[in-house]
């Protein structure tokens, strides 16, 4: 993290060290601070601040609005390995795992309370429309993990669906994100729908630069098995874009590993980067993010805010675009 960065993530941290909750009965509290301590980039509440600095200073004065976006996406990664029987989050055992899964589910519900709580804290006369904005996206974030859990079962997956499942999923609480930052600066409504905007499309590109580096990129740098997807069979873009421009023999090779139920990881993932990389899916899945962060900047250009405010958003989006891989 660019250390321009590093205060303001190091007031987050020392904020969600401080939620106050109950003590009892300990086992429906002590995952939440669990869940919390175990790290993150932090990207969206950042965001939150960034999103308010480019109308008003001291973006200090909203931190507890800007971490109950934190805690809600904690929130809903407590209920994704439930979902997705994942043991591990950030490297530790997940909730459900080090507890069970009951727990777990009543531990992400208060969690999905205190977001709410935090968000009342504002001193802000549109609590309404900030509310509003709020539910609007949690309710696409549960759209967008049940479309997800949908693709597991169907056998042909297009790319607009894809790419509007990960929308919802991942990039509308990047968006939101922004947008929460800028209403709480009053910014105009137009200002916010462009911040918006500008949170999805990069949003978009971010998690087709996950479905990448998943494939192509170093294993200790990405900090995730490198290959999981194809070990998995996840319907990511880039095997949905394989899968359209495949020849017959390709096609025929992607089905045969698609349909093993018993092989060698090793093997699965480096014959199937082999399919990927004769069709040239690598280079389409970089220009499919591209396109989505050109848009995203178009979005923010078009602001009338001076460069000045501006250049922290733009670099601290650069610096996720250009993670190594």
């Amino acid at each position: 993290m660019p250390n321009e960065f590093q205060h303001q993530i190091e007031l987050i941290n020392a904020r969600l060290s401080r939620i106050t909750q109950g003590e009892n009965p300990a086992e429906l509290y002590e995952p939440i601070q669990y869940t919390l301590s175990l790290g993150g980039k932090r990207m969206r509440p950042l965001l939150v601040l960034l999103g308010y600095s480019l109308f008003k200073e001291n973006p200090e004065k909203i931190l507890d609005q800007a971490i109950s976006v934190e805690v809600f996406h904690n929130f809903t990664l407590m209920h994704d390995d439930i979902m997705d029987n994942a043991p591990l989050r950030r490297g530790k055992a997940s909730v459900h795992e080090k507890w069970d899964s009951n727990i777990a589910i009543l531990s992400g519900d208060v969690m999905l309370v205190k977001a709410y709580e935090l968000l009342l804290g504002a001193d802000s006369g549109n609590l309404k429309t900030i509310f509003k904005a709020f539910n609007q996206c949690a309710i696409g974030v549960c759209e967008g993990q049940q479309l997800d859990m949908n693709f597991e079962s169907i056998a042909s997956v297009t790319e607009q669906d894809y790419l509007h499942m990960i929308q919802m999923k991942t990039a509308v609480l990047l968006g939101y994100s922004l947008q929460l930052g800028a209403m709480l600066a009053e910014a105009t409504d137009e200002e916010v729908e462009s911040l918006y905007t500008f949170g999805c499309q990069v949003g978009i590109g971010f998690q087709l630069m996950d479905d990448l580096l998943d494939v192509y990129g170093n294993q200790e740098k990405f900090g995730k098995q490198v290959g999981g997807d194809i070990i998995a069979n996840k319907k990511t873009y880039l095997l949905i874009k394989a899968l359209e421009l495949a020849n017959e023999d390709q096609k025929h090779r992607l089905q045969h590993w698609l349909g093993t139920v018993s092989f060698n990881k090793m093997d699965k993932v480096e014959a199937v980067t082999a399919i990927y990389d004769e069709i040239g899916i690598r280079k389409l899945t970089e220009a499919k993010m591209d396109e989505y962060f050109k848009s995203g900047f178009d979005s923010l250009e078009a602001l009338s805010i001076s460069q000045k405010r501006k250049q922290p958003l733009i670099d601290f989006t650069k610096h996720l675009m250009n993670r190594e891989n």
